[in-house]
């Protein structure tokens, strides 16, 4: 291919130099692009098998909690992001139950709009998630699983929990690029009627080509500090995260291996 741009393409994912064959696109170049699509429509519509996932996070030893939202179907889901936002009155009372102390973060997962990337990603950043958190002495709930849900459910979880702060695993919206993306999004002093001002987000979690469990982690955990030190969380919190505790990690991965 005589296309300038072509030794571009080593160093992203996007759609550049794909040739063409008269006035159309390569059969390579568009099949390529009708996969990918028909990979993010799978990711979204796929229903999330939580009860499987529960017993893999039982086998961490962890103790997870299975949560439903209002949500009924895929396509409600879609329809209807309010619902995605809320637990149900069941989830309601079962959360008031175990709020008997207060812990320092509470820990959600959900399938957001990709299945596909909890299925992929989700049980082992969950694991060096805890592992982080744990390594930092700080207290966690159970696990709370729930299907179909949104970042804003995170705030009515963690205020149910009495948690300082609250942490969402959630399916991130798929691209034509990426289908398993994941995202963490991080709330301090979470209650219903938090914005998205308030958070912290890590995001495009899916090695190996987006950012690794451990990298994630550790972000995650350093701003979890600094959050419960200066009291805040979102645009208020910057990430001066020291490049080189990031660089030291990948070092230690690659020791491993």
């Amino acid at each position: 291919m005589n296309d300038p741009w072509i030794t571009l393409r080593q160093f992203t994912q996007a759609r550049i130099a794909q040739g063409r064959a008269g006035c159309s696109l390569p059969t390579k170049a568009l099949l390529d692009f009708q996969l990918a699509h028909a990979s993010a429509r799978d990711a979204v519509q796929q229903v999330w098998d939580v009860t499987a996932f529960a017993g893999e996070v039982e086998n961490l030893a962890l103790e997870p909690l299975m949560l439903a939202t209002p949500v009924v179907s895929r396509e409600q889901y879609l329809q209807r992001p309010d619902l995605g936002r809320c637990l149900t009155k069941s989830g309601h009372e079962i959360l008031e139950a175990r709020a008997t102390q207060s812990i320092d973060v509470a820990l959600i997962v959900s399938n957001g709009l990709s299945s596909t990337a909890v299925d992929e990603h989700g049980l082992a950043l969950l694991q060096a998630v805890v592992t982080a958190y744990v390594e930092r002495g700080l207290r966690l709930g159970p696990i709370c699983l729930v299907p179909n849900g949104r970042v804003a459910l995170a705030d009515e979880i963690g205020a149910l929990l009495n948690a300082r702060l609250a942490v969402i695993i959630v399916g991130e919206r798929p691209g034509l690029s990426a289908a398993d993306s994941l995202g963490m999004y991080l709330t301090y002093a979470p209650k219903p009627g938090n914005t998205d001002a308030e958070r912290n987000c890590i995001s495009n979690i899916r090695p190996p080509t987006g950012l690794s469990y451990n990298a994630a982690a550790a972000k995650l955990a350093y701003l979890s500090e600094q959050a419960l030190q200066r009291g805040l969380s979102g645009v208020a919190l910057k990430d001066d995260m020291p490049e080189q505790l990031l660089t030291e990690i990948g070092d230690a991965i690659l020791l491993k291996e």
